[in-house]
């Protein structure tokens, strides 16, 4: 492989190991934290919680998007990534 392929591979693959980190803890946490509250929502108030779901997930995406850019900006220094 090139060095810029090697490179881009080894990125990814260091990224796709921190998001995954982050999003099992993300799952654990609204586990612990909303599950009972998102459990009694779903059987009295199924448009408000399918609307709470989605914007937990769209939140979800953002946040930990924005932690992973931050950690790899870290990782691989100040430069700017691809």
């Amino acid at each position: 492989m090139k060095e810029e392929t090697a490179k881009t591979v080894r990125a990814f693959l260091i990224e796709l190991v921190i998001y995954a980190v982050l999003v099992v803890g993300y799952f654990f946490l609204v586990l612990h934290f909303l599950g009972e509250s998102l459990h009694s929502l779903e059987q009295h108030h199924r448009y408000a919680y399918a609307g709470t779901a989605i914007l937990l997930m769209i939140g979800q995406a953002v946040l930990l998007q924005n932690v992973t850019t931050i950690l790899l900006r870290l990782i691989r220094g100040r430069r700017k990534l691809k």
